[in-house]
This record gives structure tokens, sequence and C-alpha cells, in this order.
């Protein structure tokens, strides 16, 4: 399947100038990798489907805008994400993008045993499994204690790693949660030593309904480096629910973390935390993130004309302040 050709009644987008006004900053990574979340993270949430032909033409425009890591879709059993129950349909219309000679990686998310059967047989190379620093979200989400679910994950891991794929664990509720309130600092530490002795190569750290601060996401950091935790190896996870998204981003990076998980267009939220409104916009962190003179490999306008493109099939405007000023219709 080829990238389509963009809609010319949706681009190019006018408004502001395409031209970021940038200044350097020093003691900042050079380049950071966009984890693109939009496809899964951002449509599980909807409360209609989309249909399957609609997710494979939104992820190649994605990797035609240079995003190199977009996550494609999950593997969890229809009952209870059923936004993503076409996950076997979905994942040959794009598979092409993850091979060697393709222009991204598509990770899926893998609940368990059998989600991480169907995934492999279809050919996936990355994987991801999504635990909880807080019992009360794993209860919601896993029915299961936090430690348990652990369990849970780690022959999955171990399946995925013999395979030579490659295995990123998400960690939800680092910062706050709905049911528990603030989650103490220590606690998130365990989960995540957890997941990387396990076997998982990377970890990204959710705000998944975005009370964080910088401060607390410095302190994380820190506290996880102490614990032998590689900053390389972690990626963060924002939600905007309080306007902190970007802020957090950037005392990720003064930190030296160089992936950051972003949505295209600001889409999804979590289904199980009610409050969790949507992801930090790819195109919101793009254009921080080229101000500050650093490099993404994203065309910002191919990002934001897709975005407005998928607003479009979704019947609503796009939540990304970027998106909304640069589509901005005279």
């Amino acid at each position: 399947m080829t990238p389509p050709e963009l809609d010319p009644e949706l681009g190019p987008v006018v408004g502001l100038p395409m031209a970021v006004p940038a200044a350097a900053a020093e003691g900042l990574p050079a380049r950071v990798r966009i984890h693109e979340v939009g496809p899964r993270d951002g449509l599980q949430n909807e409360k209609s489907t989309v249909p399957t032909a609609t997710k494979a033409e939104f992820i190649h425009r994605l990797a035609a805008a240079g995003l190199t890591t977009i996550e494609a879709t999950s593997f969890v059993h229809p009952k209870w994400v059923p936004q993503l129950a076409d996950a076997e349909r979905l994942f040959p219309l794009v598979r092409d993008l993850g091979t060697p000679s393709g222009t991204a990686a598509l990770p899926v998310l893998v609940p368990n045993d059998r989600g991480l059967d169907r995934a492999l047989a279809l050919g996936a190379t990355r994987i991801a499994v999504f635990a909880s620093a807080t019992e009360s979200f794993a209860k919601a989400n896993l029915n299961r204690t936090v430690d348990e679910a652990l369990a849970m994950f780690e022959p999955v891991v171990a399946r995925a790693k013999a395979q030579d794929a490659h295995v990123r664990g998400y960690l939800s509720m680092c910062f706050g949660d709905p049911w528990e309130g603030p989650v103490p600092v220590p606690q998130v530490v365990r989960v995540c030593r957890a997941l990387l002795d396990m076997g998982c190569d990377e970890l990204s750290l959710g705000d998944t309904i975005g009370v964080a601060t910088p401060g607390h996401v410095r302190a994380l950091l820190t506290a996880l480096n102490a614990e032998g935790v590689p900053t390389a190896a972690l990626g963060v996870h924002f939600h905007d629910t309080y306007g902190q998204a970007l802020a957090n981003t950037l005392a990720a990076l003064q930190h030296g973390v160089t992936t950051v998980d972003a949505s295209a267009g600001g889409l999804g939220g979590c289904p199980y935390a009610k409050s969790a409104t949507g992801n930090l916009a790819t195109e919101d962190l793009v254009w921080m993130l080229t101000g500050l003179g650093i490099d993404t490999g994203v065309d910002l306008g191919l990002l934001t004309a897709t975005s407005v493109w998928m607003a479009g099939q979704l019947g609503r405007p796009s939540p990304s302040r970027t998106v909304r000023a640069l589509s901005h219709k005279e």
C-alpha cells in the first residue's frame, strides 16, 4: 500500500508562517526520536470505530511526514478495546513500513501470551507491554495486582526477546493516580527496575492523568538513574490535562531523555482513567523542538495536514494548538 496524495483541500495549511522562530539552547540533545502513538493510543479512545483503511492511510501519512516510530495497533482482546479489534486486518496493510527497506518502526501493544502470538504471526518485530505503577490502576486496567501483572509479562517479554523482538515497557500512573493521588517516586522506580530486569529494551514513563510538573519529572529521572536505570533506556509520555506536557518534556530533555511519546493532533486519552485527557500533540512537540534547534526529521507541514485530514475523518477539529494555528483559514 503506497501513501496517498494529500487532499489539496486540506493543504498546504495556511495561517501562521511555517518557519518556526528558533534559538538553540545549551544542554539539550541534538536529536529527539518521536514515538508516535496516535494510531494506537489515540484511536483506542474513540467512541466510534475508525475504518481499517482509514487507519492504514493515517499510518502511511505519518510515515510520509517523517515519523520513524509509529505505534500501529494493539493485540488486546476485542472485548476490552473494540476500536482496535481489526489488528489482524490492519497490520498487513502497513507492515512493509517496518521492514528493513521501510521508513518506520511499527511497535504493537500486546497484553499477554495470546496477544504476542497474534503479533508474531503477522511479523511484528517491536512489541510493547503495559504495566502500572499503582495497584488501583493495575486492577482497573488488567484486573491484577502490580506484581501479578509483572509476573504475567515476564514470559511474554522472554518469548519476544527469544524471537529477536524489541520490547518496550509502558508504565502508567508514574506521577499521579485518580484513586490513590500522588505516586511515591520509589514505588515507580521499583516497577521500572522490574521491567528492565525482565528484559525490556526501553521504558516509557506515563503521566496518564497529566498531573506531573517539571520538578517531579526531574526527581523521578534522578531516582531512576540512582537505581541503575540509564537515561538512554527511558522515554516520556505526557498528557496535557493541566497544560504541563511541554514543560515536563523540556525538563526531561534537560535531563538527557531523547525519546518522547506524542500523538498526532493530540488524539487520545485512556479508557480506564476517565480523568485522562489527550496526549501531547505531536505538532506542538515538533514546534517546540524545532524552535530549540533539535532535529526530529519531521515535516511539520505534512504532519499538520495529516492531522487536519484525520480530524475530518473523526468529524471534529483537532485539539492541537499548533494544528489549529497552522490550518486556520482566513
